[in-house]
């Protein structure tokens, strides 16, 4: 039995099926620009109405906001006595700045929070001399050590290893604190003592970088190099020799409270050591 096969004319499109005869195909079409602007521009105009509208108190509460992140990422590293603990010895350290700078007259921040670099305050003002802003930075490191000698004696009433641990860790704060280098709080103390505890104090984190390297501590270092190079060419400034003019018992004062304060972390940190097993 033959078979009829219908020869197809290669050179005309060939017919569609009954039911998409009535289609027109899709043509492409440019690029929408104006509607994608539009789309674009309608998140970012929330996020500026947000702003607008509650800028002003996300402002005001970014001190609880940067504890709350801090003490999260704390919290994720070390667990809840850790984050929490860590925290409130650096609430604790800040607030002796921010009490003594309010005695002072002097504008100041509540504290702010940045992980791995711990707290800081902010002032729109500086101090009228050395004497004024090395008490200034003496009180965050006596109130810190303070609120780890509490920890440490309710470690010992409770024979809480963790919370001995805690305590150390206070004090070990507070003495790194007080190195004479800016931007540590050590730096500024030492502003009423000589200025040539400033280049032993770059010395002493030359030595930490070389001995336990961290971008941290090299951070630190490289903040420390420039404002002692910066305050070391204003020496002889007039109104630089003025600023830290401080009468010889005011050196004194600061020199027993700075050195003293130093001696006791130490012991505090010899008393609070857990072994590594723990």
């Amino acid at each position: 039995m033959s078979q009829f096969t219908p020869q197809v004319d290669p050179t005309e499109p060939p017919e569609l099926p009954r039911e998409f005869r009535d289609y027109e195909p899709i043509q492409p079409r440019g690029t929408d620009w104006r509607g994608l602007a539009r789309k674009a521009w309608a998140p970012l105009a929330a996020i500026g109405a947000f702003l607008a509208k509650f800028g002003v108190v996300l402002l005001k509460f970014k001190f609880l906001f940067s504890m709350f992140v801090s003490a999260a990422i704390y919290v994720w590293i070390g667990g809840w006595a850790f984050g929490i603990g860590l925290v409130l010895l650096l609430f604790v350290h800040e607030m002796g700045h921010v009490l003594e700078a309010k005695r002072q007259g002097l504008p100041v921040s509540a504290p702010l929070f940045i992980p791995f670099l711990g707290a800081m305050i902010t002032m729109r003002q500086m101090p009228e001399d050395a004497w004024r802003e090395a008490k200034m930075a003496i009180a965050g490191p006596l109130l810190g050590s303070l609120g780890a000698a509490v920890i440490y004696a309710i470690a010992v009433a409770e024979d809480s290893n963790q919370l001995r641990a805690i305590a150390f860790l206070g004090f070990f704060i507070n003495l790194f604190n007080l190195i004479p280098a800016s931007p540590l709080d050590g730096g500024r103390i030492v502003t009423a003592l000589h200025p040539a505890l400033w280049f032993i104090g770059v010395l002493a984190l030359l030595a930490l970088v070389i001995y336990r390297p961290n971008p941290i501590l090299i951070l630190i270092l490289l903040v420390a190099a420039s404002e002692v190079w910066r305050r070391w060419q204003m020496r002889h400034h007039p109104e630089f020799e003025r600023y830290y003019k401080v009468t010889p018992q005011r050196r004194l004062i600061i020199g027993l409270l700075y050195f003293g304060l130093a001696a006791a972390l130490v012991f505090g940190m010899h008393a609070t050591h857990v072994p590594r097993s723990f």
